[in-house]
Formats: structure tokens, sequence, C-alpha cells
């Protein structure tokens, strides 16, 4: 019997309670998720790829079938390297299935024996996103219930020491 493996890629900058959801339903699917964060130098994030896998990796640490890594090739020689032939996407919107459309084409031209399964998110997370996220807590809103606690901590530690200003994350 072969192991279904999945990988969930994104910036997860920061990871949000929609992200948390999809990547525990997804277990529901394939035996294991490797969430699998992207190092991108050409985009500016707020928290660096190893504090994104650090709080990933708090987050999921009771689920052993979760791995997390981080990446900065293309996204499917990544996923060649681990062995998996899945992608994992969530869709909010139908601005998101343009986009994601687009990606999964690209990825499929890249790598025929490689697909996506899009999954859609839940009502209650369909909102919201990480750059809304980071928006709310630089203004010192409550995030309590769009993160995880560890990353509303993270958050709270980033714009309280001054070193981030609202509008430049």
């Amino acid at each position: 019997m072969s192991c279904k493996l999945a990988v969930y890629p994104g910036s997860f900058d920061p990871i949000t309670n929609g992200h948390v959801d999809l990547i525990y339903r997804s277990l529901e699917i394939f035996d294991k998720v490797t969430v699998a964060v992207a190092k991108n130098p050409r985009k500016s994030t707020l928290f660096t790829a190893e504090e994104r896998v650090e709080m990933i990796r708090e987050i999921v640490q009771d689920e052993p079938r979760v791995d997390v890594t981080s990446f900065s090739v293309l996204l499917v020689e990544h996923i060649r390297k681990l062995g998996a032939r899945t992608i994992i996407r969530g869709l909010r919107a139908l601005a998101d299935f343009e986009y994601e459309f687009q990606f999964a084409h690209m990825n499929r031209r890249l790598a025929r024996e490689i697909d996506s399964v899009f999954m859609m998110t839940s009502e209650e997370n369909f909102y919201v996103s990480s750059s809304l996220v980071k928006e709310v807590a630089a203004f010192g809103g409550d995030v309590s219930s769009l993160v995880p606690e560890i990353v509303k901590r993270t958050l709270a530690e980033k714009f309280s020491d001054g070193h981030v200003e609202p509008g430049r994350m």
C-alpha cells in the first residue's frame, strides 16, 4: 500500500485559522500532508521563512501526519523531491479561482504527473486572508478568532517593538 502524500504550498505570512482548517481537512483525504512554506526573495514578507515554518510546526506538533518544509525552487521541483503528486490549494472566492486556475495549469504544464486539488475554505474563514490579518494586527485589532494563539502572540511582538509600521508589510 502506498502512502498518499499531498503538499499544501503557500507563503503563510502568517498562517491563519483558514489554513489550519485546510491542513486538517486534507488529512481526511490524504495519508500525509506536507505544508510547504515558499521562500521568495522578490516578495516582501513580515515573517522570515524560518519563523513561518516554526509557527506552523508548533501549531501541528500533535499531528504526526503533517510535515513542514520550506522551498525556494519551482513548486513542482519541490513536490517531486518530496515524492508527492498532489498540490492542495484553498479557494475563498471567485477571484482566488482565477489565479489558482492559471497556477494549476502552469504546474501541470511543467509536471504532467502532478495534479491540483482545490478545497473550499470553511464558511467561518472564507473572508480571512493573511494580508487582512496583518493589517488588523498592525493597528492593534483583535485577531484572536482569525489565527492560532502562537501567531497572535508573534504578531503582537512584531508590531509592539516598533520595527514594523502599518502599511510596511
